[in-house]
């Protein structure tokens, strides 16, 4: 098997990292938490894969960086971030979390080059021993070519095993009916879009309908960009399966400290696992452990 355009620009380090090489910069992974809500408390269910490229040393912008790549470009780029993601999970992720990976639809625009592009995630894959279930491709539907190039490219990341995650949901034009076409298990909300309708009754009131209709088909939500309590306050009672955000969790590059921070905090839990009352009811657990778990991992 040929090796792949995202392996080729590849370095890997002593620590087991990887980094991506791309003319005159430098690629690292970055992951941020994503927590769920379960039984009044928060927990690390996933990370969302960020890239965060270096030039002559100097973090730079993320978004300049990509608005900067050639277009001929793009689609050798969008492989080596997905690539360099795969790899780093395993250095630096809890082994049973899932990873959110971000695809470009716009650059997916015939049969071919999805087939190649998946070809060479399933090599990476292999190589970096990660089951496809533990993926969450997010697409974001306005980028869009085509309704028709989207449905194809999305039914095909579901063909190889990977959940599929709608991105962005909100902003432009987004389209409930185009939800339906593409049946994804997971929704991201736009987080701007999110403190808009928050900051009044009637946007939290739809908000929190909207959230309602997704859960009932069986699709999770996400609410991202959450930076203030306030919000995360809103977001549970919305009913939101998810949340992300600077309040809880900043990204961090690889190696990060999730992956022993996480191991620490159950192995805290399961020693003081507080014993029964005399009556058969425990105390009850303390509320949102999760947010002390943010607080300690921002810098």
């Amino acid at each position: 098997m040929s090796r792949s355009i995202g392996l080729a620009h590849v370095i890997r380090h002593d620590d087991g990292t990887s980094t991506g090489v791309w003319g005159p910069y430098t690629l690292k992974s970055a992951f941020q938490p994503i927590f769920a809500f379960q039984e009044g408390k928060l927990v690390v269910v996933a990370f969302e894969g960020l890239i965060r490229p270096f030039r002559d040393g100097e973090l730079q912008s993320p978004s300049a960086f990509f608005a900067n790549c050639p277009p001929a470009d793009r689609l050798h780029i969008e492989a080596l971030t997905r690539t360099l993601h795969l790899l780093n999970v395993g250095v630096s992720l809890p082994e049973e979390s899932s990873i959110f990976i971000n695809f470009d639809p716009s650059v997916f625009i015939d049969r071919a080059v999805s087939e190649s592009a998946l070809r060479e995630m399933r090599l990476v894959l292999h190589e970096a021993g990660i089951d496809p279930q533990r993926v969450v491709c997010e697409v974001t539907e306005q980028r869009s070519a085509s309704k028709e190039a989207l449905s194809n490219f999305v039914e095909a990341l579901r063909t190889n095993g990977f959940r599929i995650a709608v991105d962005d949901y909100g902003a432009d034009d987004s389209d409930i009916n185009r939800i339906k076409e593409l049946r994804p298990d997971i929704v991201k909300f736009d987080a701007h879009w999110i403190t808009q309708l928050m900051e009044s009754g009637a946007g939290f009131a739809l908000l929190m309908t909207m959230v309602e209709a997704f859960e009932g088909r069986g699709i999770r939500t996400v609410f991202e960009g959450i930076e203030e309590s306030w919000q995360l306050d809103l977001a549970e009672k919305s009913g939101a399966s998810m949340v992300q955000g600077y309040v809880l969790a900043k990204p961090e590059i690889a190696p990060t400290s999730f992956r022993a921070l996480t191991r620490t905090m159950q192995a805290l839990e399961a020693h003081h696992q507080p014993s029964p009352e005399p009556d058969g009811n425990g105390p009850s657990p303390p509320a949102r452990p999760g947010k002390t778990f943010g607080k300690r991992i921002i810098q």
